[in-house]
């Protein structure tokens, strides 16, 4: 889930966020698409897949020969708030299927079980403060390349559904101060600069590469059947406008 943004690669849906204890299924071949369009394309032939029951988690839907792992997640245990309107396409490789994806799995298995929010956000920061979770111990990458995701955004840090393909490279505990990076959402040209996202602690900070305005736009112009999928299938999907960059 990332904490600053692009703004001008963001085009927001209207306003219709939803605040739910339950989380809707999507259809298995609609997520399953949607979670495999955060990876380049020719990385996804090799690439597992795990799809959502809103009842009990994630489940292995397609077994993977490259170490990959893609998901779409549902539950942002930082956030401390249970929604149904969160979307994020994301895929780990080997390392951090090992370590962050069980993170995400796990919450959503207890979210599924009826654990509230802040209890789920306790429950997760315990652990990783017990060393039950623990960052991967080399560098990797996850691809979140996908046309459109729904996720905290910018201006002001509010859920909303964006176009923002980037790659996040693992990098616990590392902060902006250390690799000199000043990002500044009143300043979009910052965050085409790497820069640090600490997602609810230390463990969880990535270095962000934001890919560039050409390439956002290539990509939702390559993945429109997706996104008119996904936006028939629920208006909170939908973007504004599918030619991102100018």
């Amino acid at each position: 889930m990332l904490l600053a943004a692009l703004a001008a690669l963001v085009a927001i849906a209207p306003a219709c966020a939803a605040n739910a204890s339950t989380l809707s299924p999507m259809p298995a071949q609609l997520e399953t698409r949607y979670a495999l369009s955060a990876l380049p394309p020719a990385l996804r032939d090799g690439a597992a897949v795990y799809l959502l029951d809103p009842a009990r988690g994630y489940r292995l839907a397609r077994i993977g020969s490259s170490g990959v792992t893609c998901v779409v997640q549902r539950t942002a245990w930082e956030l401390a708030e249970h929604r149904d309107d969160l979307y994020i396409p994301l895929c780990y490789d080997a390392a951090g299927t090992r370590t962050y994806l069980r993170v995400i799995m796990d919450a959503a298995a207890l979210r599924a079980q009826g654990m509230g929010a802040q209890a789920l956000k306790d429950v997760i920061t315990r652990r990783f403060a017990n060393g039950t979770y623990s960052a991967p111990g080399k560098a990797g990458v996850s691809y979140m390349v996908a046309p459109v995701m729904r996720t905290i955004g910018p201006p002001d840090l509010r859920v909303r559904t964006l176009s923002m393909p980037h790659l996040m490279v693992y990098a616990p505990g590392v902060t902006n101060a250390d690799i000199g990076a000043r990002p500044d959402l009143a300043d979009p040209a910052t965050l085409m600069n790497p820069f640090i996202d600490r997602q609810g602690i230390a463990e969880q900070s990535y270095i962000i590469q934001m890919l560039g305005h050409a390439e956002a736009a290539t990509i939702a112009r390559a993945e429109k059947d997706l996104l008119d999928a996904l936006c028939a299938y629920r208006d909170v999907l939908c973007l504004a406008d599918a030619h991102i960059a100018p």
